[in-house]
């Protein structure tokens, strides 16, 4: 079975490569070209020889842009096809500061979430470290950049999957895009989502990622966050505020609460009350969802003038809030929207 080069560090590569008989700066050649989106036969400084005996071993690019859908917004919609025939999805979203990549870290998600497309059909797979850095490399191609001229400036781990579930995956993938031997991504440019898996947020920061921490609340108390998203089951709000705080103090890095708006069910007097408690002693800001109807969960979101309403409640109480900016509403933005649409038509 051909192992996926991309799962490996510049050092680890080395070895591989070594192990194959070829000296060891062949290595550096061969990230060069990866992390550029080029496949073997694209690699014109290696010999005929060499590039057929790792296309003998080894899989370069483990993905291939399937479809794409462009907004009238900027954002584009990928479809990526991977090598084992499983389908993700991805979103590009350009913004003044930077543009933006969200990437998927698993193939559907098991954690079920009320309002969330990606878990209907539960977790097919993991992805592997090189397997998530693929979606990177494919869109940094696609808008024509390289390993030396990147054209992304921030990565979101938001898509299909919860990354804390893939824990060992998504942070070697970290790894491999923050290395000055890759892409060089600053840790300050990479977001990560997390639905609370609370050992894993301590064990992000207790093993020295400083990424944005951004935590999926979506509701105020226990009754309802159990409604809405079954991992509050396990964990119960009070263990999850102490986690993100504990990613706080080791990390010094402010955390973002992702707030998804839904009617009738969190959007009341009381919940701003709540969010205010539960932000309150630690740099920390509210992030507010328009929530994106997924007809399977038949939940229903808001307004623009609703959700303008709720932050400036917050506002009032001194709670950092914004409205998050919709991408991509005209092309299926809500991730899991596309693949589930394409698997339904075969």
């Amino acid at each position: 079975m051909r192992k996926i080069l991309l799962d490996y560090d510049l050092n680890e590569l080395k070895n591989e490569v070594v192990a194959l008989g070829l000296p060891a700066f062949r290595a550096g050649q061969i990230v060069k070209w990866l992390y550029s989106g080029a496949d073997f036969r694209q690699m014109t400084n290696l010999s005929l020889d060499l590039r057929s005996k790792l296309a003998e071993n080894y899989i370069a690019v483990p993905l291939k842009i399937k479809e794409k859908f462009e907004s009238k917004d900027g954002s584009v919609k990928f479809l990526y096809e991977y090598h084992d025939g499983n389908i993700i999805e991805g979103v590009y979203m350009p913004h003044s500061y930077g543009n933006t990549l969200c990437v998927s870290t698993q193939v559907g998600c098991r954690m079920g979430c009320a309002f969330c497309a990606s878990g209907i059909g539960g977790l097919v797979r993991n992805l592997s470290a090189g397997e998530i850095a693929a979606q990177v490399i494919a869109v940094n191609a696609y808008l024509g950049g390289s390993i030396s001229d990147r054209k992304l400036g921030n990565i979101v781990l938001m898509g299909s999957g919860e990354p804390l579930d893939n824990y060992d995956n998504v942070t070697k993938f970290i790894k491999l895009i923050t290395s000055k031997d890759t892409l060089d991504f600053g840790m300050r440019a990479i977001s990560l989502s997390t639905c609370g898996i609370v050992e894993n947020i301590r064990r992000l920061a207790d093993d020295g990622f400083t990424v944005t921490l951004s935590l999926s609340l979506h509701s105020t108390t226990d009754e309802s966050r159990r409604e809405l998203m079954p991992i509050a089951n396990k964990y119960n709000l009070n263990e999850v505020i102490n986690a993100v705080k504990y990613y706080f103090e080791k990390t010094g890095r402010r955390v973002i609460f992702e707030y998804a708006l839904v009617k009738g069910k969190n959007m009341s007097f009381f919940d701003c009350k709540r969010l205010r408690e539960l932000t309150r002693g630690y740099p920390s800001h509210v992030n507010l969802i328009k929530l994106n109807y997924v007809k399977e969960k038949g939940m229903s979101g808001c307004t623009d003038e609703e959700a303008e309403r709720f932050r400036s409640k917050l506002e009032e109480l001194g709670v950092s809030a914004t409205v998050r900016r919709s991408f991509g509403n005209d092309i299926g933005g809500a991730c899991g929207q596309l693949r589930r649409s394409y698997i339904a038509k075969g």
